[in-house]
Formats: C-alpha cells, structure tokens, sequence
C-alpha cells in the first residue's frame, strides 16, 4: 500500500504546483493515478476513487486527445476543484489508513517510555 501513498502524494504535489488547475488536475491524474487499480486499494476509499476514476473519463476523446484531457477540458472551474478536493481527500485517507499512520504507536502500555528522573520535579 505505500506505494500508492507515493502516488497519492505525488498527484497532491502536482495540484500545488504552478499553473492553470486543469492542466494541474490532469498532470496529477495522467502521471500519478491512472494506472491504480481499485480492487488494490483499501476498501473504504474504492468508491471514492472510482467516483474520481469516472469523473476524470467522462467525455468521449476527439482529435487526437486521451480521455483525461477531453474530460478536464469539459469541466467547469468548480468541477475540476472538486475532483482536485477529491484527490487530496484520497490522500488523506490514504495515510489514515495506511501503516504509516501505525508507526509510532505502542502497541501496549507498558511500550510507553518512563519520563527520565532529572525530568521529574520533586516535591
């Protein structure tokens, strides 16, 4: 699953970057997330993704241009901040749900580590 945290991250830098949102939108999506499998991610978030998935494929290519391009270029500016919304949501959840979100906490109580005694004010 990190692997798809890194794309994840990868597509959220891509909309920070410089530029019009809808080429950011579609440099996120094209570079990041076209090739993630829904079935590979967690199940809680597929839905979304495959919301996203549909809203990034929803207009007939024509001219030469791949889907993406076609269905961004479609969007009105309101649309396309929401599927950008929608891509940091993901991420967002992403992490929550990933192991990195487990790292750092103990397992049990007694993992706790005990305050030094220099640290402990004495009474």
């Amino acid at each position: 699953m990190s692997n798809h945290v890194d794309r994840f991250f990868a597509a959220v830098l891509a909309l920070a970057a410089h530029g019009n949102i809808k080429q950011r939108l579609t440099r996120a999506y094209e570079d990041n997330l076209a090739q993630v499998e829904i079935d590979e991610l967690p199940v809680p978030i597929r839905q979304i993704f495959a919301d996203l998935r549909s809203l990034m494929h929803c207009v007939e290519p024509a001219n030469g241009e791949g889907p993406i391009c076609a269905s961004v270029r479609k969007m009105s500016q309101v649309e396309a901040d929401a599927c950008a919304r929608h891509m940091v949501e993901l991420y967002g959840e992403m992490i929550r749900l990933s192991e990195y979100a487990q790292e750092n906490l103990p397992l049990q109580i007694e993992d706790r580590r005990a305050v030094p005694p220099f640290l402990i004010k004495s009474g």
